[in-house]
């Protein structure tokens, strides 16, 4: 009798044990999605690569994920969880810029595939390298911003608009120098009269030292700050704000919902649903960096013996930015949408290329300014 209940107590506390949206399986691929500092269900960035991996298993139900999440967001404490887990998994999804120093773990684990997003696997010297084991992936989130900045120029009402963002690393200079290129185009193919507002107080500082100007609130996960920044906006004039800020994002949200005919721009995904303010909704569209269908591309073709070790900047030219237009998830008049989607075929083909970090291109000067 003793021994069945210790083996009962033993299955249970195994039970208990499962994290939660692990999915069970005999035999399949075992992948694990690692984030830092949020979890996958953060609304945005992290849940929008789980949602890759969740369509993924839907088509391969042997297949089991498990989120971990290191939750200070320190780059050590990162690698730590990575190197901890490694011999556990056959796949690992790492999300976000903190995982670039896996190159280290991945080599010496040359069994595990790893898929690595928003950032590329880097050396000991903090220079960028391909690995055989390693699918990296990055997005011209300067493409998406280019859409956003042109929406918020050609819908503001007051002729003032603004992009909000957390850290000014090189992906969310990306977003604030694509929209502000945005604008500019939209000023000149379309008399739209936007003015771009840049708070002094909070202009960023990039990797290299350089100002970069725009609305940085200083972190990722700064809401208080967030509202800060957003209402001073408001208070200057703007009715449009796009905001690439990560958590912080939620502030600007509330500010813009506690105000008058004032609309945001979400980034990343689709977060319409997150505009909701009783009966009205304050998303006007949002900028999308299309990380689900890329992470189940490449699972899948880890299924199907293609993996392709190697770093890859997607982009317009194989959807994997854009903009979200659908009716009942936007805000958009039909003319507007009609201008955007002008500019975003041209961008598609390379004829339009806005500014983005160490391109060599300003936001008023950019590839594609006077194209029509």
């Amino acid at each position: 009798m003793k021994k069945v209940v210790c083996v009962f107590l033993v299955g249970l506390m195994a039970l208990m044990s499962v994290p939660v949206g692990t999915f069970a399986a005999e035999g399949g691929l075992k992948i694990a999605i690692l984030t830092s500092p949020s979890d996958v269900r953060d609304g945005s960035f992290n849940e929008n690569n789980y949602n890759g991996i969740l369509s993924f298993l839907r088509d391969h139900p042997d297949a089991s994920v498990t989120p971990l999440v290191e939750k200070t967001g320190d780059v050590t404490a990162v690698l730590n969880l990575t190197e901890e887990v490694v011999a556990d998994y056959d796949i690992l999804v790492c999300c976000g810029f903190q995982f670039s120093g896996i190159t280290e773990i991945a080599q010496d684990n040359p069994e595990v595939r790893f898929i690595l997003v928003d950032t590329w696997p880097v050396d000991a010297e903090g220079k960028d390298v391909e690995v055989e084991n390693i699918n990296a992936m990055k997005f011209r989130e300067q493409e998406s911003g280019f859409l956003a900045g042109m929406a918020a120029a050609l819908c503001s009402k007051t002729k003032k608009v603004a992009v909000v963002n957390g850290i000014a690393y090189p992906a969310n200079v990306n977003y604030q120098y694509g929209f502000m290129s945005g604008v500019h185009y939209a000023n000149r193919h379309h008399g739209a009269g936007a003015e771009i507002v840049e708070l002094p107080s909070y202009s960023g500082t990039d990797v290299t030292g350089a100002s970069v100007g725009g609305n940085y609130v200083g972190s990722f996960s700064d809401m208080v700050n967030g509202k800060v920044v957003g209402q001073a906006l408001i208070r200057e004039g703007c009715d449009v704000i796009f905001v690439a800020a990560g958590g912080s994002g939620n502030g600007v949200f509330t500010a813009a919902k506690e105000a008058k005919d004032v609309y945001v721009i979400g980034v990343d995904v689709d977060q319409y649903d997150d505009g909701a303010n009783g009966s009205s909704n304050i998303i006007l569209t949002s900028g999308l960096k299309v990380m689900d269908v890329n992470n189940a591309r490449v699972l899948n073709e880890i299924v199907d013996g293609k993996f392709r070790g190697g770093n890859y900047l997607l982009g317009a030219d194989t959807n994997s930015t854009g903009y979200v237009k659908k009716e009942g998830r936007c805000q958009l008049p039909g003319d507007v949408i009609e201008k955007i989607d002008h500019a975003f075929a041209l961008m598609k083909t390379g004829v339009i290329v806005p500014a983005a970090f160490g391109n060599g291109m300003k936001p008023d000067s950019f590839k594609g300014l006077d194209a029509e």
